[in-house]
């Protein structure tokens, strides 16, 4: 207990002298008097909220700076060559090769049977027959379903963007794994690309691209550059210098240290960036469908607003399965190490899974020149049963029960603490909000947290859309105090059993596989369309980050720890308070901190079922040619975001520190 004790007299000094700290009283106590005065009707009307005079006109400027870079600079000339030359031609083929779009190479479409055949083949090389069927599985089930045409609209742009976006982002990773000034220059970039909600990247890609797959790609390509930068440069600065002193002393030049040295040692970080770049292409491709991108996103949106619910499950389910499918052979492929085979080996035993491939692929090629139900399964030959879906889950929903409880749920969730929660909010003078954040994020994660906590919600003040920002945290905030009532106590009680954590985790790694828009449904099922349906649909999604790292946290706390704890006669209780939460919350902290970023970027996505706030406006932008609102209201998002992350990191470092734990 030595430890434990002495880390709990430490956090509960710093939190003492945090308490009397003059600097956090000042805030508090002028956001205090603020809205007292606000209350009592004295308070100057420039502190409640800032004068539409006082608001610059940065959205206007923006639209002229744009105009400027695309017309008179002439960037739109080299955007279209660029989207009706390579970019068009790489989608062309794609879509005439999977789903028989008439273009070159005029091969296509490539009968369904082949495909899955080669993809199985591929899973059981990757891990085995559990992979093998998974990857035929989910072929098998699209093309059943009747879904193969749309699924291969959606797959013929993810084939082209992941390899473009892990390209790019390769390239970049060791520009500033190589360079200090790109890596200076590139993170705070990618700070704020990861904080943007995605309709921020939808539009630019709209006016700047054609509409459609290529609109589509190109956002889906930025989207998905990040991780590939932040794992490549992660992995090629974790190589050990013996094995750089080897490479060296063997003669080799800068290209062969980079490619025979460098790249094969952080050969594990650089596929893991292959992985997120697969399921973000996967996730942002599904999302394209607001900018007129066909496939399974733009078949889900037309469902659900029609409210066709069975329909909807059923390319859920699709849409799911495909994320499965290709999460679990990326990770295989990750951690599955390269074969070597011993000389004289036949090169066709070195090959041989990939000559399984080509021949399964051939056989059913031929095949379904024969057969019709090989090469493509019809509308009326499918066994979609969307219909009879749509009418259980409605004779579900009308159940006296259950129609009593989501009513009940819905009335009190609304009437007693959503609306309330929001109208308080709005309510608080500007200024008197900035102060109240500022003294948060000074008191959580200290000065440099605060300043730019001041920084970016004046910011947010100065944008001109101050309600909406409001309106929008307000939903992050009830989503998330919501989830963490349910996924630390889950968290908690999976932790205290090995079994259970194992099963716990496993459905949390596969929830992190679904596109957000999968959330949607469920949400919009039960509740319909109101502010509960967007709060219930991010509960969701953020539940399983705070449920993840609270069992991965507490898994982390040292066994003499526990059992110094047991020895002492603590209770389960006390050994849960005392001991375990302190240790383990530095890890619990990027729970909250993952679980306020999918908030953040949930409540854009749940603009569809209609709400006030800033994705409302996003999405509007999508209609016209507001560049300049659609960024400033971007930025708004990102900042919101940018706050909370800072803070919430800073105080994970101090939490760390103070327990001894780096």
């Amino acid at each position: 207990m030595a430890l434990s004790s002495a880390g709990e007299m430490d956090l509960s000094h710093e939190g003492e002298s945090k308490g009397r700290d003059p600097v956090l009283l000042s805030i508090l106590g002028l956001a205090v008097v603020f809205i007292l005065a606000h209350a009592i009707g004295v308070l100057p009307s420039w502190l409640v909220r800032l004068p539409e005079s006082w608001i610059p006109p940065t959205a206007e400027v923006l639209d002229v700076v744009f105009a400027f870079v695309q017309n008179d600079l002439g960037l739109i000339h080299l955007t279209r060559f660029i989207a009706e030359g390579p970019l068009e031609f790489m989608l062309d083929a794609t879509a005439n090769l999977l789903y028989g779009k008439r273009r070159w190479p005029n091969l296509g479409p490539i009968p369904w049977t082949a495909i899955a055949a080669a993809g199985t083949v591929l899973g059981y090389y990757l891990g085995g027959w559990r992979l093998a069927a998974l990857a035929g599985g989910t072929f098998l089930w699209t093309a059943l379903i009747g879904q193969w045409d749309i699924a291969m609209q959606t797959m013929s742009v993810l084939v082209v963007a992941a390899p473009v976006a892990f390209v790019i982002g390769l390239l970049l990773g060791i520009a500033a794994w190589k360079y200090t000034w790109v890596d200076v220059v590139i993170k705070p970039v990618l700070s704020i690309l990861q904080t943007l909600p995605f309709f921020t990247y939808l539009l630019p890609a709209v006016i700047f691209f054609k509409v459609g797959p290529t609109a589509g790609a190109v956002a889906t390509i930025i989207y998905a550059i990040p991780p590939m930068i932040l794992m490549t440069t992660l992995g090629l600065k974790k190589v050990s210098p013996e094995v750089v002193e080897a490479g060296k002393m063997s003669g080799s030049s800068r290209f062969q240290m980079l490619t025979q040295v460098y790249l094969p040692s952080a050969r594990t970080e650089i596929l893991v960036g292959v992985n997120q770049v697969i399921m973000l292409c996967l996730a942002m491709v599904v999302l394209t469908a607001f900018i007129g991108m066909p496939g399974l996103g733009a078949k889900l949106l037309a469902m659900m607003g029609s409210f066709k619910l069975g329909r909807s499950f059923e390319i859920g389910v699709t849409i799911v399965l495909f994320a499965i499918m290709l999460d679990r052979l990326s990770k295989a492929w990750v951690v599955k190490q390269p074969e070597h085979h011993e000389k004289g080996t036949p090169w066709w035993k070195e090959h041989a899974f990939l000559l399984a491939g080509l021949a399964g692929f051939v056989v059913f090629y031929i095949l379904a020149q024969f057969i019709d139900v090989f090469t493509e399964i019809g509308r009326r030959q499918s066994f979609s049963k969307g219909k009879e879906i749509d009418t259980a889950i409605k004779g579900f929903l009308a159940l006296d029960g259950v129609r009593a409880v989501t009513e009940w749920l819905r009335w009190f969730l609304n009437v007693k603490v959503l609306i309330p929660f929001r109208n308080s909010l709005l309510w608080i003078p500007t200024s008197a909000f900035i102060l109240l954040i500022v003294g948060f994020s000074y008191w959580l994660g200290g000065r440099k947290s605060a300043i730019y906590a001041a920084i970016f919600f004046t910011i947010v003040a100065l944008s001109g859309w101050w309600d909406r920002s409001v309106i929008t945290l307000y939903t992050v905030i009830s989503a998330v105090i919501i989830s963490m009532l349910i996924g630390i106590p889950m968290g908690i009680v999976a932790a205290r059993n090995e079994v259970w954590a194992k099963r716990i985790l496993l459905a949390c790694d596969t929830a992190q596989t679904f596109p957000s828009f999968i959330y949607l449904i469920p949400a919009i099922m039960l509740f319909g369309v109101n502010d509960v349906a967007v709060v219930f649909a991010i509960v969701i999604f953020t539940t399983v980050p705070l449920t993840r790292y609270t069992i991965e946290g507490l898994r982390t706390v040292p066994l003499e720890i526990t059992e110094a704890a047991d020895m002492a006669g603590a209770t389960r209780r006390q050994k849960l308070w005392s001991v375990q939460l302190p240790i383990a919350l530095p890890t619990m902290a990027v729970g909250f901190n993952q679980a306020i970023m999918f908030a953040f970027f949930m409540v854009i996505i749940a603009a569809f079922i209609g709400t006030q706030d800033l994705g409302q406006e996003l999405q509007r932008t999508l209609a016209g040619t507001e560049l300049g609102k659609n960024i400033v209201l971007g930025m708004n998002v990102a900042l919101m975001a940018l706050t909370f992350d800072l803070t919430i990191m800073a105080w994970a470092e101090k939490r760390k520190k103070s327990l001894g734990l780096d």
